[in-house]
């Protein structure tokens, strides 16, 4: 997770987890000019967009406050979905036996994108199964992360 990203969580945890809900991660997305500050959220039984708007408006607050993102940005409130973005080893430890899809900072094996079980978290390394070989990724190149939906 970059800086930004970590200094974000710390900040907005607290607020999440005091409106009843568990932050599940934060993406820092720039294009050009334009910066989005995505939050996922999550709670045992499924997110609502109520729920989605609860929480805007007490991060928004704290985020007025601290101003933590010097430029002007796009605050979005959502819940994970079922191709939940994963961002601790802790979310990778609970999807283990399953699919994922894994884009790489930084090429391996000749390759940035896999997409396959995961089947073990081995310290700093995923462990994953991909066309039948298996692949040790370093946890800390992984760029992105997400749960394959099983329909």
């Amino acid at each position: 997770m970059a800086k930004q990203e970590q200094q974000l969580t710390e900040l907005l945890t607290p607020t999440v987890e005091a409106a009843g809900y568990q932050l599940w991660g934060i993406e820092l997305l720039r294009a050009g000019r334009h910066t989005t500050l995505r939050i996922f959220i999550d709670k045992d039984d499924g997110i609502t967009v109520d729920d989605c708007a609860v929480v805007s408006r007490e991060v928004s607050a704290l985020l007025d406050v601290e101003d933590p993102i010097p430029t002007e940005y796009t605050l979005e409130v959502s819940s994970p979905g079922l191709d939940r973005p994963l961002f601790t080893e802790a979310q990778f430890a609970r999807y283990v036996g399953q699919k994922i899809e894994v884009k790489l900072t930084v090429p391996q094996d000749g390759r940035r994108k896999f997409k396959g079980t995961l089947t073990a978290l081995d310290g700093d390394m995923l462990v994953m199964e991909v066309d039948g070989k298996p692949f040790s990724l370093l946890v800390d190149n992984i760029d992105k992360a997400n749960v394959v939906p099983v329909f």
